[in-house]
């Protein structure tokens, strides 16, 4: 019997997607729920799993090429013999030897660019003395799409200026839709950024003194994030314009607070979203945030995972940031951005002391938020990370 391989209908925010890699060739065998291609779109990447076992006998749309939701790209006939397995068994034994003699040498350099790439040398034709394979080879290699006779290897273009190299690659789809999402939101918005500076000292202290019993008890770390979240919530709750949007001349007051948490993954920036984020405990957080980050790292986050959000956070001191100025997530109209903690010398009560200082930047969008409002929005989170009792007792 014949089964037809279907795209997954999309989201209504996702109108296509972009075949990512098939991962089975034409009459290779495939097993029922295994994952035969990645769809990339400009929010998550997809897996279309196999409906049924049987044969790939039929692939329509080969790597690379754009796809629309619920479209036919390959046939799987459940009553068909795989061509390889059946070419494996009646191949001498002396077969494998064979082929592993007749596999390219490439130059160390070389093999660490495939290795990169995760392209196999034998998929290279080499340019060197006996066919041996170049860097230049290496660099300007692409791998041949798994996808049989139908589907054929697309090199990237490779300019030569004198003895320097350049490589010209086009955005991937996630790529190309933060590219058009910051413009839109620079050229929409109002940007406006103003900054503070926190003392993380009792945080730190919070940290050490219970940090251990807390994974015991939670299975997950406590981290600043966290506390983070929990102060922001609490100066959304007061200044409620931070946690508005805009919409055409209309200011959507939010009812919720649903933050995005900036997380960086293979494919780029991603901002899952920490759904009813003032109902949750500072453990329910970290869970979500750990598993967030987990799933960006393999590709699993959902198109649900990163749709909404009235407020966002961006920690760009897991990277060492010192200072930035965050662009704000559209169509929210306000974004935290929180940056290395680092011992510094700051005054107190006229005394010269060293604390562990965090800079804190809030970029907002001035059509709808006034100076004061923003001041201070980013002054009850410091308050509220330097007394994060008070977050406890909700003062």
């Amino acid at each position: 019997m014949m089964i037809e391989v279907k795209v997954p209908q999309f989201s209504e925010s996702v109108s296509e997607g972009t075949l990512a890699g098939w991962k089975k060739r034409v009459g290779e065998a495939v097993a029922r729920d295994e994952v035969l291609v990645d769809i990339e779109t400009d929010k998550v990447v997809l897996e279309v799993p196999a409906g049924d076992s049987g044969v790939l006998v039929e692939i329509l749309k080969g790597d690379g090429e754009t796809v629309l939701s619920e479209e036919l790209i390959a046939r799987i006939d459940t009553s068909a013999v795989s061509t390889a397995t059946t070419a494996a068994a009646a191949a001498p034994a002396s077969a494998p030897q064979a082929v592993a003699a007749s596999v390219t040498a490439a130059s160390p350099a070389a093999r660490k660019i495939l290795e990169e790439k995760g392209i196999a040398v034998d998929e290279v034709t080499g340019s060197g003395r006996g066919g041996r394979v170049t860097r230049e080879d290496a660099l300007a290699a692409s791998a041949v799409p798994k996808a049989g006779a139908a589907v054929a290897a697309t090199a990237v273009p490779l300019i030569a200026l004198g003895e320097r190299l350049e490589q010209r690659v086009p955005m991937s789809r996630l790529r190309a839709r933060i590219a058009e999402r910051l413009i839109q939101s620079k050229n929409e918005n109002a940007i406006l950024t103003t900054f503070n500076e926190v003392n993380m000292a009792p945080v730190m202290a919070l940290r050490k003194q219970y940090g251990e019993k807390f994974e015991k008890i939670h299975g997950v770390r406590l981290g600043f994030m966290g506390f983070f979240v929990k102060a922001a919530c609490a100066a959304l709750e007061r200044f409620p314009m931070l946690n508005a949007s805009v919409d055409g001349n209309d200011i959507v007051y939010h009812g919720y607070v649903d933050i995005g948490i900036a997380v960086g993954s293979p494919r780029g920036l991603v901002v899952p979203i920490l759904r009813n984020a003032s109902e949750l405990s500072v453990a329910d957080i970290e869970k979500q945030i750990a598993e967030f980050g987990a799933k960006a790292k393999d590709g699993k986050l959902s198109i649900d995972d990163l749709t909404g959000g009235t407020f966002s956070i961006s920690n760009g001191g897991v990277f060492g940031s010192m200072m930035s100025t965050p662009i704000i997530n559209p169509p929210q109209s306000a974004i935290l951005g929180i940056h290395a903690t680092k011992d510094r010398a700051v005054v107190e009560n006229g005394q010269i002391v060293v604390r562990p200082m965090n800079y804190l930047a809030l970029s907002y969008d001035h059509r709808i938020i006034d100076g004061r409002e923003a001041v201070l929005g980013l002054v009850a989170i410091k308050e509220a990370m330097e007394d994060p009792a008070r977050l406890l007792l909700g003062i």
